[in-house]
């Protein structure tokens, strides 16, 4: 059974996680102010170099849910 308390713990609760989850949450805002997203509409704002704290305008992109995290990551 999964552990929601453990994972919380050990991983969504630190700082550096914390930042991250806000420039997700920020550049949400950003789309959603400027037009291009609108809320429950299904899609993701796509962070064109992968940097969640990097919410330039050219960065920034609205794509299907299904796009944006089929993206295949590097491993190491």
């Amino acid at each position: 059974m999964r552990n929601y308390r453990k994972e919380y713990d050990n991983y969504h609760s630190k700082p550096k996680q914390k930042k991250r989850r806000a420039g997700r949450n920020a550049a949400r805002r950003k789309m959603i102010s400027s037009g291009k997203a609108k809320k429950g509409d299904g899609k993701d704002v796509h962070h064109r170099d992968r940097n969640p704290m990097n919410n330039k305008s050219n960065n920034l992109s609205v794509t299907s849910k299904s796009k944006n995290r089929s993206v295949k990551r590097k491993k190491g």
